[in-house]
């Protein structure tokens, strides 16, 4: 690809980006982001007036076009990736970013739901992985310049383990394990992986897949000791930090890491505070249901 004088004020100025999941939450930040940083980007979902809406609203030196994308195919995704590099000569920055959850007693996830997460939340970061890494293996050949960077959205998720969400953590944790064991292979060839690993974000995914009593806002606030969810914005900006800095994972807010590293140090400690908070949740969950059934 011809160097782009823009590259010169900002390192990602100039470069081809395909955000997934680009239409809302942390994907439109990211879009936001990488425009304003001056980036070449693709807002792909599969509500792609969302991401039309996304597009129109993102303002900086780079350029935005919106696509409707539905990560779960893989000849789509295959063709998205090869439409970024015919139009722009290199797939520089791909952001695995869309996913979905579902919560609540596990024995209340039909096979349906296990079949529609693993498809977005996995098999999505794989096509990802599949349509992009090659031509970043290629581009980085040389060895003058970066090959490209792949980005995947997981979660603390992906890090610590609770019941009631066990489908999604399941995902989240194959998503980290596929990132790092990645991110070992793919340095050699001049390409990074980086892995988000943040806490609850504010994003429509806090209010969404919600099975008979769970409520997911409170669960993932109280769950992770944070009084607010991080704001996509935020989060945008350090993963872009993250990125340019080359680092495997981003865990984030200051709270996350702590409670990481805790985990790390006492597995057995951390999975008895997560049984307690799983019993507490189902306790609070049949208090909101019969208060709600008194109010009918």
């Amino acid at each position: 690809m011809t160097q782009d004088p823009r590259t010169q004020a900002h390192p990602f100025a100039g470069r081809q980006a395909l955000v997934t999941g680009g239409g809302s939450g942390i994907g439109a930040a990211l879009v936001r982001a990488l425009v304003d940083a001056g980036a070449d980007v693709v807002a792909a979902d599969l509500d792609v007036d969302a991401a039309e809406r996304v597009v129109r609203a993102a303002t900086g030196p780079g350029t935005a076009r919106a696509l409707r994308l539905d990560v779960t195919d893989a000849a789509a995704v295959q063709a998205a990736v090869d439409d970024v590099v015919e139009r722009g000569g290199s797939i520089d920055l791909l952001f695995n970013n869309a996913g979905i959850t579902f919560g609540g007693e596990t024995e209340d996830l039909s096979l349906a739901h296990w079949d529609a997460i693993i498809d977005v939340n996995l098999r999505g970061v794989v096509h990802g992985v599949a349509a992009a890494y090659p031509h970043m293996v290629r581009q980085g050949a040389g060895g003058t310049r970066s090959g490209g960077h792949i980005v995947n959205t997981a979660s603390m998720g992906g890090l610590m383990a609770a019941g009631l969400i066990t489908s999604y953590v399941a995902t989240k944790h194959a998503v980290v394990g596929l990132s790092l064991a990645l991110r070992t292979e793919a340095a050699a060839k001049g390409v990074g992986v980086t892995v988000l690993c943040p806490a609850a974000v504010e994003t429509p995914i806090l209010d969404k897949g919600h099975l008979g009593r769970f409520h997911g806002r409170d669960y993932y606030l109280k769950g992770q000791g944070v009084r607010r969810p991080l704001d996509a914005d935020v989060l945008a900006a350090q993963a872009l930090d993250a990125v340019a800095a080359d680092r495997a994972m981003l865990v984030t807010p200051r709270q996350a890491r702590v409670a990481w590293r805790i985990g790390r140090l006492a597995p057995g400690f951390t999975g008895r505070a997560a049984t307690r908070f799983v019993a507490k949740q189902r306790r609070l969950q049949a208090r909101r249901s019969g208060r709600a059934g008194a109010a009918a």
